[in-house]
């Protein structure tokens, strides 16, 4: 305990200073992002509301719901960007009443002038995962849905809707417009099978209007069998499956990152890794759902050159801007890697990594400029032209 009380000394300046700086900047994130969402969200309303309302039975109840499904995706897309702002507002009005240099004559660092920022973007950081955890990777699953539909006002609940999904079995070629459970069981929506002969040219078609999984095996309805060689057509009630594959399969491979949440997709990846499939592109969104909210913890850093170098780096209104040009260019850097890595062209972890840790050494490389390579003071030589 004593080893704790000596290294938060070392630390952290003081806690009256500390819970100072921390609730400048909550006040001022909280405010920002506040004000950002509700602009945002207004602008997406009025863009989308008439074919909200073009569904039969919608209401004002239909707006509501569209507002709570998309409210939380905005909050959480533009939190980094609040934290950069509020950095910015905090340091600058630090800046503006010389309170940075009251700090830095009683002898603080600028690490330590930094840190209660830096606490408080953690907390905000820890809190941004655990809110995209537990609401937004819900909130965009149901929103996705509902659009899917046309906004409709009586749908069945979502019972865990996937996409489209190509597979290849043996020498068959499967296509499913869509996976859903619907309670224990696995449907597959509008199955299409290719098979081929062992050249690669095309034997028979089999079309199936939903199949699913009971009792160890599949079963395809309403099945249409097309054969090219007699062009014969065969049309049956039911037909049973022969595939090896598990349903899990089926979902796993209908995965969208941003529906599930962090346990969710670290399942979703071990069930590919246990049919031998790849997942890098799984592997990168996975990483950066802790990348993305530790981001925060970059924006008081970025911020800093609104702080120091006051006296010596001219005025302080082109700093701020130089201060959100690094923030934008994380931004943009970070949506470049993810876009990369969701492609499979980057490798995971530098698609969710990189650019955090490519700004925090360019955040330290800033700081350690105006703090300390300054040119020095040097006195003109004697005899030296007036």
């Amino acid at each position: 305990m004593e080893m704790i009380r000596t290294l938060r000394r070392l630390l952290v300046p003081s806690r009256t200073l500390a819970r100072y700086m921390v609730r400048m900047q909550l006040g001022r994130f909280f405010g920002i992002l506040i004000g950002l969402t509700a602009i945002l969200q207004l602008l997406v309303l009025m863009a989308v509301s008439d074919e909200i309302m073009a569904a039969d039975g919608a209401s004002w109840v239909s707006l509501v719901s569209f507002v709570s499904m998309r409210a939380p995706q905005l909050i959480s897309q533009f939190t980094p960007f609040a934290a950069l702002l509020a950095s910015l507002l905090t340091l600058a009005t630090l800046n503006q009443h010389s309170e940075v240099v009251i700090m830095k004559a009683s002898g603080l660092s600028a690490h330590r002038i930094l840190l209660p920022l830096g606490i408080a973007s953690g907390i905000i950081g820890i809190a941004h995962f655990a809110f995209n955890e537990t609401i937004v990777v819900k909130a965009n699953a149901e929103l996705e849905y509902w659009e899917a539909h046309d906004y409709a006002v009586d749908l069945p609940p979502n019972e865990g809707l996937a996409g489209r999904v190509w597979l290849k079995e043996g020498n068959t070629i499967v296509l499913v417009e869509a996976v859903s459970r619907i309670r224990n069981r696995v449907v597959l929506d509008k199955v299409s099978l290719f098979e081929r002969d062992n050249v690669g040219r095309l034997t028979g078609m089999i079309r199936a209007d939903f199949g699913w999984y009971q009792d160890g095996k599949w079963t395809l309805h309403e099945v249409r069998k097309f054969d090219t060689k007699s062009h014969a057509l065969t049309i049956n009630a039911t037909q049973t499956w022969d595939i090896p594959t598990r349903p899990e399969r089926f979902l796993a491979l209908t995965i969208k990152p941003d529906h599930v949440s962090f346990p969710g997709l670290w399942l979703s990846m071990k069930e590919l890794e246990k049919d031998g499939l790849p997942t890098d592109r799984l592997m990168a969104s996975f990483l950066h759902k802790i990348a993305g909210p530790a981001s925060t913890l970059l924006m008081p850093l970025l911020a800093a050159v609104a702080a120091f170098g006051v006296t010596r780096a001219g005025n302080l209104a082109i700093r701020i801007v130089f201060g959100m040009a690094l923030g934008f260019s994380f931004f943009v850097a970070d949506n470049f890697m993810r876009a990369m890595g969701e492609f499979g062209v980057a490798p995971p972890f530098l698609a969710a990594w990189a650019p955090f840790l490519l700004f925090l050494l360019l955040g330290y490389s800033v700081i350690f400029y105006t703090e300390e390579g300054q040119p020095k003071f040097k006195p003109r030589k004697k005899g030296a032209a007036e």
